[in-house]
């Protein structure tokens, strides 16, 4: 059907911009690494995008990624239901969190294309003013560290086949996607770790500054004992699950 085919293309399209927004991600956590200032969070990764594409490559991004919230919203509510119950349930809690990672860039892009500006820290150190700011910024931080470990888990186990049709792939391709998705799928999840620590830390220190974002946890990592060659490697990780992205755009099931 058309109406099908073009959703189909808009969402690989979707998929694309996600997978350009990690790679300039990790090409930010390099320079972090190496000393450079510039903000290695994804509003860094899109200014960057501004600055090269301008404006209209910043609305492509939040349309594409904005279609996949949407459709993976739909797969969280309805989605599945071919499924046994207890695999149902297990793939709308995967396709809700999507709907936050993907629902996150396309907030963060159109607000960088609309010049709009806001910091997490100010957030955090609002919230932090109330008498029960600091069991919620810790709650939040928890909960994106089990994120973080589900995200691992799915990488580890290669739950993202699931969402994969390698029909016409060779089995030295798939085996390559898979090898990608294994390892980006866990380098993102220690960066999601890392802010979910900088979340409960900012609680209970009451600095809403380390509670920025990917930026100031990076930056953090950067300074640790042997925090270069980490941050290193990380930068590398989520630029394999950027080449991931690429490749899922091609055979996600849709």
């Amino acid at each position: 059907m058309p109406g099908l085919r073009g959703f189909a293309l808009v969402a690989r399209i979707g998929l694309t911009c996600y997978a350009l927004v990690h790679l300039i991600v990790a090409w930010l956590a390099t320079q972090v690494a190496l000393g450079d200032n510039e903000k290695a969070d994804k509003a860094g990764a899109l200014q960057v995008v501004a600055t090269g594409g301008g404006a209209w490559l910043l609305w492509l991004v939040a349309a594409g990624t904005g279609v996949l919230a949407l459709w993976q919203l739909t797969e969280t509510i309805t989605g599945h239901r071919h499924l046994p119950p207890r695999r149902r349930w297990v793939r709308r809690v995967t396709s809700g969190i999507e709907v936050v990672l993907y629902g996150l860039v396309a907030y963060s892009a159109g607000k960088t294309a609309t010049g709009a500006s806001g910091k997490a820290g100010s957030v955090v150190a609002t919230v932090l003013g109330e008498p029960w700011g600091a069991a919620a910024v810790s709650s939040a931080g928890a909960i994106v560290i089990l994120v973080a470990a589900f995200l691992a888990y799915r990488g580890i186990r290669k739950k993202f086949v699931q969402d994969l049709d390698f029909h016409g792939a060779s089995r030295g391709l798939r085996r390559s996607i898979e090898r990608l998705g294994q390892v980006g799928w866990c380098a993102v999840a220690v960066a999601y770790g890392t802010v979910g620590a900088m979340f409960v830390l900012a609680a209970v220190r009451y600095d809403p500054a380390k509670a920025a974002g990917l930026d100031p946890a990076l930056k953090t990592l950067a300074v640790q004992p042997y925090g270069q060659a980490l941050l290193l490697a990380l930068a590398a990780g989520i630029a394999l699950f950027g080449v991931f992205v690429l490749l899922e755009a091609r055979f996600r099931r849709i």
